[in-house]
């Protein structure tokens, strides 16, 4: 049987790309599977009583070395904000290429947390911060010493100790740019660099809670159970700053989803699936309906989401459990098919990918399609034609043609630069100044005026020829030029109509770094969780890789 990939007009709209969940393709699981047979190992750990001060930790292997230099500081209560306004954090780090010296140690605490008013140089890869989740971090802290171990329902409520606000790379701020690196094996899936910093970071808060508990009771102080740190991960606070990212790399945001495609392609293609596949299927299904059932969120947005996902699973454990799917032949497109015509997006993703995990070595060929040689596809084709182009349009871009931007509500937003942080922003163009600085985001407007621009021109007429004169549209021109070859290169919505959720941008992209528990705070931020229920660094060589279905019981 051959199956096609699904459709890239259905699959593309914002509504379903905002349900997309973690998978074995997500970055931080395949990160860990990279890294298991790494050297961790803590090389300095110099806080003192309060928990203040810097620590270091490495994963090396062969003469390769990353280390996670710290820097915890003291802070006041209301100096602490998860907004990129904020310029005090709880905690700065940064991932340094090879062994920090005592020089790049002093160096760096002059920098790090400063973080964008700081400058990094080449040797450090990624650079973060991160807030105490106050209510949790002292709570554990006063029980550890006390002798106690925390109330695991508290801990369960928000899953974390810190969350971070931003994880930077790639050149930013001074750091090393991305030429410099990306040709290690070991970080060629996208953004194992900031992977390996946020679970670094995670290990420390454990440490630094013990540490406290320790200083203020030296006898009779707990550690943190080994269980309980386990299904503690980091938290993060995402706004609108990752939005713009994936409008901006579409030749990334196609290998991603084209990734996940291929692989729901290939499982419902299986004709005979066996029963070691179905009872991996079947107990990672059971045991992730916990992390279903301990998912909260106050907003009404995502409750309605979370009400209507545990509605469509009771159905659908129901259908496998009384019906004989698993006896026919190409069994998971009969699930597939069945999950499409009777649940909601949100379960119909859920499904998808947790049909993935019987399948590594489905799976496994793709974590390494997942990245792009973006400049190899920036190049307009110039001797091409408008007729060329016009079909590219009518073919690719059919549900764009549709919107009416005549319409005021077809325009509301715009997509701009705040000047204090240099982060994007949404504003609302009948009711906010600044529209003249709007950046190239209205992907499906311009699409429509470049559509009616080449209406009337002949068919023969050369692209540079007709750039000569359209020069304004000439990013829109190669995005229509990239989508031919990448189907998956474009949200097919408006980026700036009012019916915008840009919490679903924000969302497709985390689901891809493996992020659970999405908690919209309001329709253009949201904190989340990671690397919850995952091994410690000291577990990797022999840890469960379904450990991301564990949680707090």
């Amino acid at each position: 049987m051959n199956i096609n990939l699904r459709d890239p007009k259905k699959i593309m709209k914002l509504s379903k790309l905002g349900c997309f969940h973690q998978s074995k393709l997500s970055f931080l699981r395949s990160f860990l599977k990279e890294f298991k047979d790494w050297k961790y190992n803590r090389d300095l750990f110099n806080l003192d009583i309060d928990g203040y001060g810097v620590a270091v930790y490495s994963f090396s292997k062969n003469k390769r070395i990353y280390s996670l230099i710290c820097f915890a500081n003291k802070i006041d209560d209301d100096e602490r904000s998860d907004r990129v306004i904020a310029t005090k954090w709880d905690a700065a780090f940064t991932l340094y290429d090879g062994i920090p010296s005592k020089k790049d140690l002093d160096r760096l605490s002059n920098n790090v947390p400063k973080q964008e008013v700081g400058r990094m140089s080449y040797k450090e890869l990624t650079l973060s911060r991160a807030n105490k989740s106050m209510r949790i971090f002292n709570h554990v802290v006063e029980c550890l010493a006390n002798g106690k171990q925390p109330d695991k329902e508290k801990l369960a409520e928000v899953g974390y100790l810190y969350r971070t606000t931003a994880v930077y790379g790639s050149g930013k701020f001074g750091l090393a740019d991305r030429f410099r690196v990306k040709n290690r094996n070991e970080i060629f899936g996208p953004f194992r660099l900031e992977m390996m910093l946020v679970y670094l970071v995670r290990q420390f808060t454990f440490d630094q809670v013990n540490h406290i508990a320790k200083s203020r009771n030296p006898r009779g102080a707990k550690e943190l159970d080994h269980d309980i740190c386990r299904n503690l991960g980091i938290g993060n606070s995402t706004g609108l700053g990752m939005a713009p990212f994936i409008v901006n790399h579409p030749t990334l945001l196609n290998n991603w989803i084209e990734a996940r495609e291929s692989v729901l392609k290939k499982i419902r293609e299986i004709k005979n699936v066996d029963k070691k596949s179905i009872d991996i299927f079947k107990k990672c299904l059971k045991k992730s309906l916990k992390n279903v059932f301990s998912w909260s969120s106050n907003s009404e947005f995502q409750k309605t989401k979370i009400t209507n996902l545990i509605k469509d699973l009771n159905k659908f454990i129901k259908f496998f459990e009384e019906s004989s799917v698993f006896d026919k032949e190409f069994a998971f497109n009969e699930v597939y098919l069945w999950a499409e015509k009777n649940l909601n997006d949100e379960c119909i993703e859920y499904i998808v990918s947790m049909m993935m995990e019987p399948y590594d070595e489905i799976v496994d060929q793709y974590i390494y399609k997942m990245s792009s040689d973006e400049e190899r596809y920036f190049n307009i084709p110039t001797t091409r034609t408008i007729d060329h182009l016009r079909k590219i349009i009518e073919e690719r871009y059919s549900d764009m043609l549709k919107i009416d931007f005549s319409k005021k509500e077809s325009n509301k937003n715009f997509w701009f630069i705040s000047k204090n942080k240099e982060e994007p922003r949404l504003a609302n163009r009948y009711l906010d100044n600044g529209s003249e600085l709007e950046q190239p985001l209205a992907i499906a407007r311009d699409i429509s005026k470049l559509y009616k621009r080449i209406s009337n021109l002949k068919n023969s007429l050369k692209i540079g020829r007709f750039l000569i004169e359209n020069n304004d549209l000439r990013h829109v021109v190669r995005r229509a030029f990239i989508t031919e070859k990448f189907p998956y290169a474009e949200i097919q919505d408006n980026t700036i109509g009012s019916n915008l959720m840009a919490i679903d941008m924000l969302r497709l992209k985390l689901s891809y770094f493996g992020a659970v528990k999405f908690d919209p705070r309001s329709d253009k931020w949201l904190r989340i969780c990671m690397f919850q229920g995952a091994p410690l660094p000291n577990d990797l060589k022999s840890f469960d890789e379904y450990w991301v279905y564990n949680s707090l019981n």
